[in-house]
């Protein structure tokens, strides 16, 4: 039995080789005469089609195991490489996106120093404020060593911010027109009528207004939209200083005075930069 099959397996490699001596043969024939098409078309099909298919087969199954033989710590090493590199390229995204709203932030500013290009100013960032929702209170990072004083005026978006209630060697504590604690002397622009802008934290959460009192206005000129300014008859406040927009007007019990409601030109909800005015109201007054 054994014989037998020896001898099967010689003959199968004779009949192979032959096989393969007969497929050269063929094809160097088809070459050399340009003949194509018949019984050698059909042998070839026959024989060829099916060997490539098998080496396709092969290939196929060479690159799908090349793949599974990487190992799960590669794996992981991997997803873990490229884990890092997508929190570097946020962290990089991030610190971009930060820049650019400083840069936003420090231009405004610079627009606000050109309106006010009588006075000089410095710049200062908020660094703390009070347990309110609101910048009603805040400290900067700018103090005495810095040249800042008590009462100074403090400015931001296009309007007045509020005034320096203390100072310390390297910050100080600004307390804005919005604090209840807070009455400024203002006046009507259009109008010239004075009147006193009072902060009030109760009407800045419940409608983002502020109030204004004791305005005289005989001949009903003040009109909502008016803006407001700061009054030169004001003892701390320098003069011109936007305040807001009135948003409301009403005549008081007495019919000799109004009052009324006042949108504030600064949000005072998202504050970061303040300029400070190093010009006080008594200086400007000399």
């Amino acid at each position: 039995m054994r014989q037998r099959k020896n001898g099967g397996s010689i003959q199968s490699k004779y009949l192979l080789m032959i096989l393969s001596i007969l497929c050269i043969m063929l094809l160097f024939f088809s070459y050399s005469t340009s003949f194509s098409g018949g019984p050698l078309k059909t042998i070839a099909n026959h024989m060829f089609i099916p060997m490539q298919k098998g080496i396709d087969y092969i290939g196929s199954s060479i690159a799908v195991s090349s793949a599974d033989t990487k190992t799960k710590e590669e794996l992981v090493k991997e997803n873990e490489e490229l884990r890092a590199q997508v929190d570097d390229l946020n962290s990089t995204i991030s610190n971009m996106e930060l820049k650019l709203k400083e840069l936003d932030e420090l231009q405004d500013l610079y627009e606000l120093d050109q309106t006010y290009y009588d006075y000089e100013t410095t710049g200062a960032r908020i660094i703390g404020k009070g347990t309110s929702n609101w910048f009603n209170t805040f400290t900067i990072d700018k103090g005495s060593k810095d040249g800042i004083e008590k009462n100074m005026n403090v400015i931001a978006d296009g309007g007045l911010v509020g005034i320096v209630s203390s100072v310390g060697e390297s910050y100080s504590v600004v307390r804005a027109i919005i604090d209840d604690t807070s009455n400024v002397s203002a006046t009507i622009s259009s109008t010239e009528d004075n009147c006193i802008v009072s902060g009030s934290l109760e009407s800045m959460t419940s409608d983002n207004l502020i109030l204004f009192s004791n305005l005289d206005d005989d001949e009903d000129k003040v009109a909502i939209g008016d803006i407001i300014v700061t009054s030169n008859i004001s003892d701390k406040y320098l003069p011109g200083l936007m305040i807001g927009y009135v948003s409301s007007v009403s005549l008081d019990e007495n019919e000799l005075t109004k009052s009324g409601t006042v949108t504030p030109v600064v949000d005072f909800k998202h504050l970061s930069d303040v300029l400070v005015i190093l010009q006080q109201k008594e200086s400007y007054q000399k």
